[in-house]
């Protein structure tokens, strides 16, 4: 298996790009090409949530407002979520997931993970904890905390890309006899199920959509991914 954009491979900034017919899926005449461009990070959140087995009234905390995490809450939603967290420290992209798909958003103060957890179930009134924690920042403290507010018997996936070490609140895991799972990019039918969401309305993508450049002009795109700016910038294709 080899993946675009990961070394040592080149990404897909080219007029053409070749893929073997059986990795790709038609888009149907409902979704614009540009909702069509985020069919793959939408595609890591399916299967960030699938692992999560998210049901219907549950509390879910998402760990990290960028399009990833703001794509968890979304299909999170769609999956029935009752309530759904979002969690990062840029206000900007609080108020951006508070619009979009979260039902509440906490701002973590500086202070311990637990304090920080005990704090996020007092405000959302979730009982003796949540029942889904997501990490989609790949941030240590945001780990510590996820295992935290989770109750016993709950469900932590970790889908963000952090260091490859960090240390890890694993008596909290056990005592709680907590469900742990990894997340890696996606799996068999998760691009498949995204084109559905999108194209029967229940996951709205064109809202990330903040900025297109031109092809021209891609490495602008990434300076401004790399400055925080806006939630999905696009590189418009090569004009024929």
């Amino acid at each position: 298996m080899a993946f675009a954009a990961t070394p040592p491979y080149d990404g897909t900034l080219a007029k053409y790009y070749v893929l073997p017919e059986d990795f790709c899926y038609k888009v149907p005449e409902s979704i614009t090409l540009q909702e069509a461009a985020v069919m793959e990070p939408l595609s890591v959140a399916v299967h960030i949530v699938k692992q999560a087995g998210v049901k219907p009234g549950q509390s879910v905390v998402v760990f990290g407002a960028g399009p990833v995490g703001l794509l968890c809450c979304a299909v999170a939603k769609a999956y029935g979520a009752s309530k759904i967290i979002a969690v990062d420290i840029q206000k900007g992209r609080l108020e951006f997931a508070k619009k979009y798909a979260a039902t509440a958003t906490f701002e973590p103060a500086k202070a311990t993970p637990s304090v920080n957890a005990q704090r996020m179930i007092e405000e959302n009134d979730l009982g003796s904890g949540a029942d889904v924690a997501i990490d989609a920042s790949g941030a240590e403290p945001s780990v510590h905390t996820g295992i935290h507010v989770l109750h016993a018997g709950g469900t932590y996936v970790q889908g963000g890309m952090g260091r490859s070490e960090i240390t890890f609140p694993i008596m909290a895991a056990c005592t709680k006899e907590l469900n742990v799972k990894g997340s890696f990019r996606y799996g068999s039918g998760d691009y498949k199920l995204a084109v559905s969401l999108v194209a029967s309305g229940k996951v709205n993508v064109k809202e990330l959509i903040t900025g297109i450049v031109k092809f021209e002009d891609a490495e602008r795109a990434f300076e401004e991914v790399k400055s925080g700016k806006g939630i999905k910038t696009l590189i418009a294709g090569i004009d024929s």
